[in-house]
């Protein structure tokens, strides 16, 4: 077996000994900058249709027509024009229903917290080219702002420079990192993880995967047996998230049903969502799958991770 590679690489500056909230000006930064590019269209059409409150069965095929554009899903577009229907009553703003009639696709959602544990481990996955390294170094900068300490486990040995990017990331944020050799098996790098990370009292592990095709199901087996190996090490697998690019498209719900059936996903992070208007396909995800967004992706830098906000992410598709 390769040796292990371990290394403890310090922060930038000290984090807080207590835990504290993000700061409320990287989050509003990070609205400002998704708010930026809104969709022109969604809410110009719901207006146009329902234009002096008339409305036919025409009229809500439609709508449910635009929505599945906006990549809602069909499935979940007919059941929120349903909810349309029911609620919209003229003078009222079809859009500004519309609206809140997204946003209560994801009613009773739990806010984004690390999972309990020693440690609590943070399996993150998705298809390639999604952004889950850089998701991870921003989340594990995150947690180090809320005083936890953190380690990372460089478990995708496939992609050329995968551990060297995410060593980068753990020097910015002041985290812990395992790894092996290129080609190492991503379960033994793992395992290595979970040892360490217990050894040494942190509080989140956070275990980078290496990007793979939902319609591979030989990789999608090994992404389960990581899983495993991580559970067998002695550690609980709190919280499984799918990084989904905000650009997808309607093969997100078949990315979200592969890896919810492989790994059980717990939660999704939409990722570069400020290149974007959509993301509308996460709605498709939460209503066919129950799958919840956790957080979302708001550009390149270590603080553009941000809790997710159904009224507000609502507010932007509809527009």
């Amino acid at each position: 077996m390769l040796a292990r590679r371990e290394r403890r690489l310090p922060p930038a500056r000290p984090a807080p000994s207590t835990p504290t909230a993000p700061a409320a000006p990287a989050e509003a930064a990070a609205a400002e900058r998704i708010a930026g590019r809104t969709p022109s269209g969604l809410g110009h059409r719901v207006r146009a249709l329902l234009h002096g409150g008339q409305a036919t069965e025409e009229t809500w095929r439609e709508l449910e027509e635009a929505l599945v554009r906006a990549d809602v899903g069909p499935k979940a577009a007919k059941a929120i024009v349903e909810r349309v229907r029911q609620a919209y009553r003229p003078p009222q703003d079809p859009a500004e229903v519309l609206a809140r009639e997204i946003a209560g696709v994801f009613d009773g959602d739990e806010p984004w917290s690390p999972p309990s544990g020693a440690p609590g481990i943070v399996l993150v996955v998705g298809v390639n080219g999604t952004g889950k390294t850089t998701t991870i170094g921003k989340l594990a900068h995150l947690l180090r702002r809320q005083g936890r300490s953190v380690s990372l486990s460089a478990s995708d040995t496939f992609r050329a420079a995968a551990g060297e990017q995410l060593e980068a990331w753990a020097a910015r944020a002041g985290a812990h990192i395992v790894g092996q050799e290129r080609g190492a098996d991503p379960g033994a790098v793992a395992f290595d993880a979970v040892q360490s990370a217990r050894a040494r009292g942190t509080d989140v592990l956070i275990v980078d995967t290496a990007g793979r095709l939902h319609t591979r199901q030989p990789l999608m087996e090994e992404l389960a047996k990581v899983k495993r190996v991580l559970e067998k090490a002695g550690g609980r697998v709190g919280e499984v998230l799918l990084v989904l690019d905000a650009t997808t498209g309607q093969n997100g719900i078949a990315q979200a049903r592969a890896f919810t059936d492989s790994v059980g996903v717990t939660g999704v992070v939409l990722a570069k969502m400020d290149g974007t208007a959509r993301g509308g396909i996460v709605v498709a995800v939460r209503e066919e799958l129950g799958v919840p967004v956790k957080l979302v992706g708001t550009g390149e830098g270590p603080e553009d991770l941000v809790p997710f906000d159904p009224e507000g992410f609502a507010r932007r598709l509809v527009a």
